[in-house]
């Protein structure tokens, strides 16, 4: 098929008018019949690299999948696009026997174009008989990590498929996961034997979420206590270690008034499920849960996933996070550490074998370091995956959101890089640290490393300050870290190019001195569209209902991101529906008269006049700048910053919000005006407006005094007006 071809196959079964990042090449690869190994961080839209290709070659695709709860997602998601539920089967120990017969029929006659497996149902001779008798298109491994021990998810069984594979029929494969370092890679493509697969590698990078390290403290309960109650509304996971943890934290968000349930392994299999529906169907907003929650949850509205415990390895935190704002929007990851916390979990691996005591303590040192950074959160995680992230700022982690001094530290860097080549390169990170500090341990001692020329030379230098130094050399490429060999650090082509040629090198050290807490960027709050926040309301209540009527979550009905762009375009045809992104024709059809019902009336009632019948009287640069100006005040970015941004000065932005506000629309700038003005000072302007005849602002700076400013007037005024008049 021709890129038009699948372009419009897109736009038809899914609602989309473009793929994003490497979706196409995979498709068009797999249904030539290759075999791939994908990689594409949570939210990128993995599922359609095997949903699309399913549906249009011949056949039915075979989709391994870790988890019942996880297939039952997928299956609703691929039949809430199209108008037959045969399209879409899982095979498991759930189903009863008129459901197996279901199954087993539409597979045989061929509706079936997805079937999702779990690798230990396979172990029933009748599940393998009957996919002889079926036509098989492609195999999907989802979840691909979950073969490695290397993973963070390690499943024995997962190391079976390829034999099942072999037993069943050979067919092209596709390996897909969303976390995947270069070891884990290559455990992947050896397992499944992909020697000649083709590698599609998207970025790492989720621009969308913000990350957040605090220490925990007896005061975390509180903090999250207070995070949820202050976004309400908002759908979040809090992840912690122990199930005894889980239980209790679940008890004191109840007690608060938050609808947050519980979830871990140790419960009845159908209470998990029952919380974990009421979560997905919008009963609860909160899930607090241990990592058995990890792989089951598909809901791409997660606006906030908390770590109550830092997880075991980054890969595991990396899959955690990205379960928030899936749908591009919103996602604060916020996560709490301890240092003492992580010493234990390295006590729990005592039983196992030397190899696995040393690969488990290898990903909790990354954990730490991680936690423990001053650099870019987002380039350490992207470095950790084998990414470079170029930018020097990316203003949506606390780190970067904190000042920070720069040093020279070129001299230092020579050091590391003498001592690590003095070693031999046969040593860790703290064991460089140990001997450019002249400590002597009883390994030092051992190696007799106290009698060396190096030991020592950066005696007098903090211990944080090398640990700096080293992270930022790996992640500028002076220094590489070999983790499957425990983490021994090697100099790369640039580090021995940099020992004989030194350049500068510097490196970011917090600033003692500023102690203002980061708080997410306004691209990482998301959300903010310039929507009717009514009909978006209406619109959620009714999603809500219709996935109870039809027993499926109501992101499978329509996503946030598909109710907000119908919020601000009102369609009111089944061919203007069509147009919202993410809404295909299927969906349209089966989905979408109740929406359109509701919109036409919305819109009847309240005399809208639609974007779609205003487009000739709208002068298009100033419409976009309001509606920019009100996107931006609805992510709470300051009134100063969305200025600088837009190249207007304050004066002339104040205009713009101004006539804003006079021409009907409500707006919210309390955020600012508490940062700027005295609560006193607010209280006593708002009180003139509430009793003067005119908002005439000369008459309100002669009224009020000259220990007023203008500029203090105007905000004032701009508040007491979306309150009180629109």
């Amino acid at each position: 098929m021709t890129e038009t071809q699948l372009l419009s196959a897109l736009k038809q079964s899914f609602g989309f008018d473009a793929f994003k990042g490497q979706q196409l090449p995979v498709i068009e690869h797999t249904m030539a019949g290759g075999d791939s190994f994908v990689l594409m961080p949570t939210g990128g839209g993995k599922s359609l690299c095997y949903q699309l290709p399913a549906l249009l070659m011949q056949g039915t695709a075979v989709i391994f999948s870790p988890l019942i709860a996880l297939m039952k997602n997928q299956v609703d998601a691929i039949r809430g696009y199209c108008t037959e539920d045969g399209i879409a089967h899982f095979l498991n120990s759930t189903l009863s026997r008129p459901q197996l017969e279901q199954v087993k029929e539409d597979l045989i006659t061929g509706r079936t174009k997805l079937l999702y497996v779990a690798p230990e149902a396979l172990h029933r001779q009748e599940y393998v008989e009957l996919l002889r008798q079926v036509q098989i298109s492609f195999y999907a491994v989802d979840e691909a990590h979950c073969i490695s021990e290397w993973g963070h998810d390690f499943r024995p069984e997962y190391r079976r498929i390829r034999s099942l594979i072999e037993d069943i029929a050979s067919r092209p494969i596709m390996a897909l996961t969303a976390t995947a370092t270069p070891k884990v890679q290559q455990d992947i493509m050896r397992n499944l034997k992909l020697r000649n697969a083709a590698t599609f590698q998207s970025s790492f990078n989720r621009p969308n979420l913000f990350y957040r390290i605090l220490p925990k403290t007896e005061d975390t309960d509180s903090d999250i206590v207070r995070y949820i109650l202050t976004n309400r509304g908002k759908s979040g996971i809090i992840y912690c270690m122990r199930r005894t943890e889980v239980e209790r934290l679940a008890e004191i968000l109840q007690a608060n008034g938050i609808k947050a349930l519980p979830y871990h392994a140790g419960m009845e299999a159908k209470d998990r499920m029952s919380n974990q529906d009421d979560f997905l169907e919008e009963r609860a907003e909160v899930i607090v849960a241990t990592i058995a929650f990890g792989m089951g949850i598909d809901k791409p509205d997660v606006r906030y996933v908390i770590h109550y415990d830092m997880p075991k390895s980054l890969e595991g935190y990396y899959q955690e996070t990205g379960r928030a704002g899936r749908d591009g929007g919103e996602g604060v990851c916020i996560a709490y550490y301890d240092p003492t916390a992580l010493g234990k979990l390295e006590r729990f691996t005592k039983g196992k074998s030397v190899a696995d005591q040393e690969i488990a303590k290898v990903l909790l040192r990354e954990t730490a370091d991680y936690a423990e950074t001053k650099l870019c959160r987002r380039a350490f995680l992207l470095h950790y995956f084998g990414e470079r992230y170029e930018q020097t700022n990316c203003g949506s982690c606390d780190n970067c959101l904190v000042p920070k001094s720069k040093v020279e530290a070129k001299e230092l860097l020579l050091k590391v890089l003498e001592v690590v080549s003095t070693l031999k390169e046969k040593f860790n990170e703290d064991y460089v640290v140990t001997i450019l500090r002249g400590e002597t341990n009883s390994d030092v001692e051992s190696f007799h490393h106290e009698e060396l020329e190096c030991f020592g030379i950066g005696e007098g230098v903090e211990e944080s300050t090398w640990t700096t130094c080293i992270r930022q050399a790996l992640i500028a490429g002076y220094l590489t870290k070999d983790v499957e060999h425990y983490g021994l650090l090697k100099l790369t082509p640039a580090g021995k190019k940099f020992m004989k040629k030194p350049t500068s090198f510097v490196i970011e050290v917090e600033d003692e001195s500023e102690s203002e807490e980061a708080q997410p960027s306004s691209s990482a709050q998301g959300g903010g569209e310039a929507t009717d926040p009514v009909l978006f309301g209406l619109m959620k209540d009714l999603r809500k209902k219709m996935g109870q009527q039809n027993d499926v979550p109501p992101y499978v009905i329509f996503q946030d991101a598909s109710l907000e762009a119908m919020a601000t375009l009102y369609p009111i045809t089944l061919e203007e529906l069509q147009n919202i992104p993410g809404v295909g024709a299927g969906k349209a059809a089966r989905y979408g008269q109740k929406f359109l019902e509701l919109i036409r009336r919305h819109v009847q009632d309240n005399d809208i006049q639609r974007p779609a019948d205003i487009r000739v009287r709208t002068t298009p640069n100033k419409s976009k700048l309001k509606v920019s100006i009100i996107q931006q005040i609805d992510r709470k970015v300051a009134l100063d910053d969305i200025a600088i941004a837009l190249g207007l000065d304050f004066e002339d932005l104040i205009r713009e919000v101004e006539a804003i506000v006079y021409s009907g629309t409500r707006i919210n700038i309390n955020y600012f005006i508490e940062d700027v003005v005295d609560e006193d000072r607010v209280a006593d302007i708002y009180e003139y407006f509430k009793e003067s005849v005119t908002d005439d602002i000369n008459e309100a700076l002669s009224e009020l005094g000259s220990d007023y400013s203008e500029e203090e007037v105007r905000l004032i005024r701009i508040k007491f007006l979306s309150e009180l008049a629109n």
